[in-house]
């Protein structure tokens, strides 16, 4: 059997760690894959560029999660619930488009303990994705997004929503950057003075990029707060994508040490 091939389409995408995860993986567990990494500049071309390639399964980053959304001939209930997806295998010539960001990222924040109410700083793919599971399993979501194009969608699912304009401070439990703000460069998810009303009565806060202290992060230290970067939550989502790609031949516990190690290199 020829070896099956696998991808990350994002833009950026040259600081994913997705390919040492996945490759890793297959070589540890004896699986027949390789993965590799594909700047992806239009997101309007995903499905083209998928079959031009030859490969079985991708993962999307950001900008292009909704782009995979629509791609996808089939879609998986959950991923379909939330409208946005970040895992996508070939089956017999369709696409199959499923979520792994969000039950990885509940996993992740798992650890935090007494967390009721959880504020979202942007409202892109990631988010609406998570703020579903995370309001399914019991929390309080509210949004802050620069603008109110992408809250539409949020509202009309009745979170609470805000602009950086008419955002109201109160306390929240935990404080995440749903954005890749710092991610490049030294900005904020959000202004200053919205980011200093908020962290100081947080009891911890989060940043979905990971493998760098990013300006948020730093922040938050500042107030003495416990941090958390997006590691947990690309391994975690990493290992469920996995076990679609081999379509379910290995448990998460399996797969785990093997992926764990891209994080030790």
């Amino acid at each position: 059997m020829y070896k099956q091939l696998f991808a990350i389409f994002g833009n950026p995408v040259s600081h994913s760690k997705s390919p040492l995860m996945h490759n890793l993986s297959f070589q540890g567990l004896g699986f027949d894959g390789c993965y590799t990494r594909y700047l992806l500049e239009d997101g309007t071309t995903l499905k083209k560029t998928f079959f031009d390639l030859g490969l079985k399964g991708i993962n999307i980053t950001v900008p292009h999660k909704e782009h995979a959304y629509n791609a996808c001939d089939e879609l998986d209930p959950f991923a379909k619930k939330v409208g946005a997806v970040n895992t996508i295998m070939e089956k017999e010539g369709k696409l199959y488009g499923y979520n792994t960001d969000a039950p990885g990222f509940l996993k992740a924040i798992s650890e935090f303990k007494d967390i009721k109410t959880v504020l979202f700083l942007g409202a892109g793919g990631t988010a609406q994705s998570t703020s579903r599971i995370l309001r399914d399993e019991g929390y309080e979501v509210i949004l802050l997004n620069r603008s109110e194009g992408r809250l539409e969608k949020f509202k009309e699912d009745g979170f609470e929503t805000y602009t950086f304009e008419n955002f109201i401070s109160k306390e929240y439990d935990l404080v995440i950057n749903m954005t890749s703000a710092g991610l490049e460069d030294d900005s904020l998810p959000a202004p200053l003075e919205i980011l200093e009303q908020v962290i100081p009565t947080a009891k911890a806060c989060v940043d979905v990029i990971y493998g760098k202290e990013t300006p948020f992060l730093k922040l938050a230290k500042t107030y003495g707060k416990p941090t958390k970067d997006g590691s947990d939550m690309l391994l975690y989502q990493g290992i469920i994508a996995f076990e679609h790609f081999t379509n379910h031949q290995y448990s998460f516990d399996k797969i785990e040490p093997h992926m764990k190690k891209a994080f030790m290199l």
